[in-house]
């Protein structure tokens, strides 16, 4: 027999300092934000890297910007510090970095911590993967995605 789980009153009534759409806007009012068609230009460059923020499973089923670095917004810290075990090279590379996630909250929220720790330059993309594809930009599957997969 099912019984269904009855939530604790405090959980249901939780008052959070912050929630994300304040960390949101508070973090979008101290980084940069750069439009679709400005993107896409530098898209084209080769002294910047896009940056991609999503969940694995979100790549597989929708693709990426062709080029992007994948980067899972779990890992962001440890792999911009050179200090850390984890560090990628890829962030010390001296290069512009432009972050995207689905739909610029993710992003938002990874380009203010990566302005915290030093890495520059950073910028978001405006509206996210979502965007980039709605505009009909050039959009690739994941790399090392079997064939059928």
């Amino acid at each position: 027999m099912y019984h269904a789980r009855t939530i604790p009153t405090e959980v249901a009534t939780l008052k959070l300092k912050k929630g994300f759409r304040q960390l949101v806007d508070e973090a979008k009012a101290r980084i940069t934000t750069i439009g679709l068609d400005e993107a896409h230009t530098r898209h084209a460059r080769g002294d910047v890297v896009f940056v991609d923020l999503r969940d694995v499973r979100e790549l597989e089923r929708e693709g990426m910007i062709p080029g992007a670095f994948h980067c899972p917004r779990g890992m962001l810290e440890f792999w911009i510090d050179p200090e850390s075990p984890y560090h990628k090279d890829i962030f010390a590379s001296g290069k512009e970095f432009v972050f995207y996630c689905n739909g610029a909250w993710r992003s938002a929220l990874a380009t203010d911590v990566a302005q915290q720790m030093g890495l520059a330059p950073v910028v978001e993309m405006e509206g996210g993967f979502t965007a980039w594809k709605n505009a009909g930009f050039p959009v690739a599957a994941r790399p090392g995605k079997k064939a059928g997969s």
